[in-house]
């Protein structure tokens, strides 16, 4: 299996599902944009966006949906939900809500805050989305009301990278810094501090 990642980038999430799972892969580190600081990489993935996975024959772009994949090859793991277990329409849920919802926004938020060049940037569409992504995260907050520390069947799954990675994406852009929610913040804290996250983040050092 090859990954090919950008420090902090989306491809954060299977990088971290990778190290969780303990299985062996390449790891391809790019600068980010790889669309514009490494043209070469246009071959590999004409859409220019991270992640890129590869599997053998298979061929994957979408975040979220490689670390579904990774689950289901690698079964039995508790890091999936099965289709037999109470939450398993929660845990799916939570699988596309963590893209479509949630790292939606931020994208906007990131570009024109930082990577437009400043006479392209545009302060008011990031604080709409802004609060765009405010709204949704009390989706999350609520689903962590009870005390739980996990967001589907009672433990530690997919669906928690995919949430909180969300979470420490907006812990890296200031328009959204200081804005999670209290019970958010302890979650994503929580989920930093297992060890295959501690890995990822050193691998993506290079």
């Amino acid at each position: 299996m090859k990954l090919y990642h950008c420090a902090d980038a989306r491809s954060l999430r299977p990088l971290w599902a990778l190290e969780e799972l303990g299985l062996d892969y390449e790891l391809v580190l790019l600068p980010f944009p790889p669309r514009v600081f490494a043209k070469e990489y246009l071959a590999i993935n004409p859409l220019g966006t991270i992640p890129f996975f590869e599997d053998g024959a298979a061929r994957m772009t979408e975040s979220s949906g490689i670390c579904a994949y990774l689950a289901e090859k690698h079964a039995p793991t508790p890091l999936r939900v099965a289709p037999d277990e109470a939450d398993y329409a929660s845990y799916l849920n939570w699988l596309f809500f963590s893209d479509a919802t949630l790292t939606f926004p931020q994208t906007l938020v990131l570009r024109y805050t930082q990577l437009e060049p400043p006479e392209r940037r545009l302060p008011q569409a990031a604080t709409d989305y802004a609060k765009w992504f405010q709204g949704r995260l009390r989706h999350v907050e609520a689903a962590l009301a009870d005390g739980r520390k996990t967001l589907a069947a009672g433990r530690f799954t997919m669906a928690d990278i995919c949430i909180s990675y969300a979470l420490h994406l907006a812990q890296s852009l200031p328009p959204l810094r200081d804005t999670l929610p209290e019970k958010s913040v302890a979650y994503l804290a929580r989920c930093r501090a297992r060890p295959a996250f501690q890995r990822a983040m050193e691998k993506q050092k290079g």
